[in-house]
This record gives structure tokens, sequence and C-alpha cells, in this order.
């Protein structure tokens, strides 16, 4: 078995959790989406955050703003749609019992 996959895989399990639960703090930008991310060890490239924006999007979760920058070319940001703010607090709830039930296995020692 390998271990690295293995966390690479529970790391994705959680991205549109956390990238929704950015989103639904305010107006981002998908670098500084980015940033966040790898700042919290949830390694993620470019090739995986767009897609991923947008099926988010299709599925009415976030919708986004084009807006000029006045150091190159217009910058997409991204909010959270009210469909999208119900959708993450029940993935927020589904979250602590998953990580109350974990720690509660992780902590059994019998």
């Amino acid at each position: 078995m390998n271990l690295e996959n293995t966390q690479i895989q529970m790391r994705k399990g959680i991205l549109e959790f956390c990238i929704l639960k950015i989103i639904s703090r305010g107006e981002v930008y998908a670098s500084d989406m980015l940033g966040e991310l790898t700042s919290a060890k949830i390694m993620v490239v470019e090739g995986t955050l767009y897609p991923l924006l947008t099926r988010l999007r299709k599925a009415g979760l976030v919708d986004y703003k084009w807006v000029e920058s006045s150091s190159g070319p217009p910058r997409k940001y991204y909010t959270i749609t009210d469909l999208g703010t119900e959708f993450v607090n029940n993935l927020e709830n589904t979250w602590q019992e998953l990580v109350q039930s974990t720690s509660q296995i992780i902590s059994n020692t019998k």
C-alpha cells in the first residue's frame, strides 16, 4: 500500500469543502485560494482548482465576477451563492460528525 497516495486521496476528499469554506468568507481570487490551501498543507495546483471551480459554478454553488486590474488583465473573483451557503453548512455539519467519529475510533484503546 502506498502511504503517499492514501494521504493525497484523503486531502482530495476534503478539497471541495475547503474551497467552499474559503469562498464563503467573502469574495476571493483563485490565486488567494491556492495560497491558503498550500499554507494549510492541502496541496493543489491550478489544473485541479479551476475545473473544480467550474464544476461548483455549474452546480450553482458559487458565482464569479470579473474585476478590472490596474496591473494586468481582469481578475475573476468568486463568491458563494445562497445554495452554496446551505451546501457548505451541511458539509460542515458532516465534517464535525466525521471528526467526532474518527476521534472516537482513534482514541479507543479497548
